[in-house]
């Protein structure tokens, strides 16, 4: 039996005291227990330096960098993934859990089907963990052309063969990072990616998220299709608009509300 590969997990971090100790928990808590976590804290203002150095101090699997600068998220997971020694990569952001069972299934599946990118079902919860009853299914087959016209990969399910892939980062855009991030994995892996339907990681509400105006997300999907994968204006336009058929007429069928 070959040896079971190393997982690097990445997590950044900022303020987020109130829940990154349940995060982190939920990967010490893995039933696979191959992995790396490697967080990045963003120059954080309240104690979540003081709860991930504890962590990490208790348990050796954790490595931990602490930004004296205020990056973004993007230049967080970058820094991570330039410290990644895993055959895998994977990311959770801060306030979201996984299943006990979500490195064991992924990895297997991984191997079994001998696949490059693979992302699973998710379940929302709120602040205290609640769930919400609202179900996002991943897509079975998820080709290149189908993942640009929507992001249909949760980044809190979403893993890659680093070992054949090479190591992914994060364009440097103000929004659509991992959509740009898991693109680009799929483009790489020359095959569609494979989302497992059970649900296997949790992501969190939260009361205090701003609600994005619908015109300047519009905006940055425009130019994520014309400045980022550098298509004419034209062609963004048409882009644009399977985008926005994709949102309204195709991806409701991956939403299910669960009773």
């Amino acid at each position: 039996m070959k040896e079971n590969p190393l997982v690097s997990v990445i997590m950044p971090v900022y303020n987020s005291s109130k829940f990154v100790k349940t995060a982190i928990e939920s990967v010490l808590a893995q039933v696979y227990t191959h992995w790396e976590l490697i967080i990045v804290d963003d120059a954080s203002t309240d104690d979540t330096s003081a709860i991930v150095e504890k962590l990490a101090a208790a348990h050796s699997k954790i490595r931990f960098l602490k930004l004296t600068a205020n990056q973004g998220p993007g230049y967080c997971r970058n820094k991570a993934t330039e410290m990644a020694r895993g055959a895998y990569i994977a990311f959770l952001d801060s306030d979201d859990l996984w299943e006990r069972e979500k490195l064991l299934i992924q990895i297997n599946f991984m191997r079994k089907n001998n696949c490059a990118v693979s992302f699973t079902s998710y379940l929302h919860i709120d602040e205290i963990g609640k769930l919400l009853k609202k179900r996002i299914k991943a897509m079975p087959i998820l080709s290149y052309k189908k993942q640009r016209s929507n992001n249909y990969i949760g980044n809190l399910t979403g893993m890659y063969h680093a070992a054949s892939l090479g190591k992914i980062k994060s364009p440097e855009i103000p929004k659509r990072q991992d959509w740009a991030l898991w693109l680009e994995a799929i483009k790489r892996s020359k095959k569609p990616a494979h989302g497992i339907v059970q649900d296997l990681a949790f992501y969190r509400i939260r009361k205090d998220s701003v609600s994005a105006n619908k015109v300047e997300l519009l905006k940055h999907n425009f130019n994520f299709y014309k400045n980022h994968l550098g298509y004419s204006i034209p062609i963004s336009i048409y882009f644009m608009s399977c985008f926005l058929w994709e949102y309204f007429f195709v991806r409701p069928k991956y939403i299910e509300t669960l009773n």
